[in-house]
């Protein structure tokens, strides 16, 4: 059914906004994704949700909690710890302040994502088989705590969750954000480590991370692929068409959209990907094949 070497390619941000939920779609059409990880608060996620269903479900759907951007679910006057003053979550600088100045309400934290994982299983008729938090919040305890109690409340068996980490050897050999990727290098194994004790699976190595210069290489992501390690790799990537309702949101200039995420859906629908990934003995895992695998989990369960 999967190859030794399977690789996972999951697309962040799916309902962010429309055009970026048409480029995913568009590449779960041509067998060039896995899944992609659903932001719920977004105000383009009911439309995202319909667009998906009327289309057949081309792909995995996962969970994306997020606490960075745009509005949360609950009222802001229910969680005033989570929300600047104009109601809004704060960027991800604002929420990294916050949380080396323990400024958050566990409560509050708890009561939140809790409305956007119901908010979840409202648009898509289920529980989330897949979960990772936009920005990686689930590294930033007592985030991942959280996130891992609610997905335990209704997934059997239990979700798949994201974990960051990657080789040294791989971190040696691919340049570019290696500040940062060592960062979550080290905040992602300890949640790895939490992950594993309470029974989630997840990926045995990471790959994709990097700072915006690169993405504009075209092989970003055959680079990534030469070096993997690994027998279950997760690729994570951005990719999108060109959407202007971004601007002023996901990026800070309201009169521009993130040149970056067209970029990442021409590198990924570039022949030399798929090229890439024969030669690295890695196959593209698809709904097929991780239904086969969530029953067979299940019934192991």
């Amino acid at each position: 059914m999967i190859s030794p070497r399977a690789l996972f390619i999951v697309a962040d941000d799916y309902g962010m906004g429309p055009a970026t939920s048409e480029g995913i779609a568009a590449l779960a059409q041509e067998g060039l994704i896995s899944a992609a990880l659903f932001q719920v608060n977004s105000p383009y996620a009911e439309a995202a949700a319909q667009c998906w269903h009327a289309a057949g479900r081309p792909m995995l759907l996962g969970w994306h909690p997020c606490l960075t951007l745009d509005r949360p679910l609950l009222p802001a006057a229910c969680v005033p710890s989570l929300v600047e003053t104009d109601g809004c979550f704060p960027s991800l600088k604002g929420f990294l302040k916050r949380w080396c100045l323990g400024q958050f309400n566990p409560c509050e934290l708890q009561a939140e994502l809790e409305a956007q994982r119901q908010r979840f299983i409202e648009l898509t008729g289920q529980a989330p088989q897949i979960a990772a938090g936009h920005h990686h919040i689930q590294l930033f305890p007592p985030m991942g705590r959280i996130i891992l109690d609610l997905l335990d409340r209704s997934a059997t068996p239990r979700p798949y969750v994201r974990r960051l980490g990657e080789p040294w050897r791989q971190w040696l050999n691919v340049r570019g954000a290696r500040v940062k990727r060592t960062l979550l290098h080290v905040l992602g194994q300890r949640f790895g480590h939490l992950c594993r004790r309470r029974g989630f699976p997840g990926n045995d190595n990471f790959i994709g991370l990097a700072c915006s210069s690169w993405v504009k290489k075209f092989d970003f992501f055959t680079r990534w692929l030469h070096h993997a390690e690994g027998q279950w790799i997760e690729l994570m990537c951005h990719p999108g068409y060109p959407d202007p309702t971004l601007a002023g949101r996901d990026v800070s200039d309201p009169l521009a959209f993130d040149p970056h995420r067209p970029m990442e859906l021409r590198w990924l629908q570039d022949p030399a990907f798929r090229l890439a990934c024969q030669r690295a003995g890695l196959r593209i895992v698809h709904q097929e094949d991780w239904n086969l695998l969530s029953k067979g989990r299940k019934h192991a369960a």
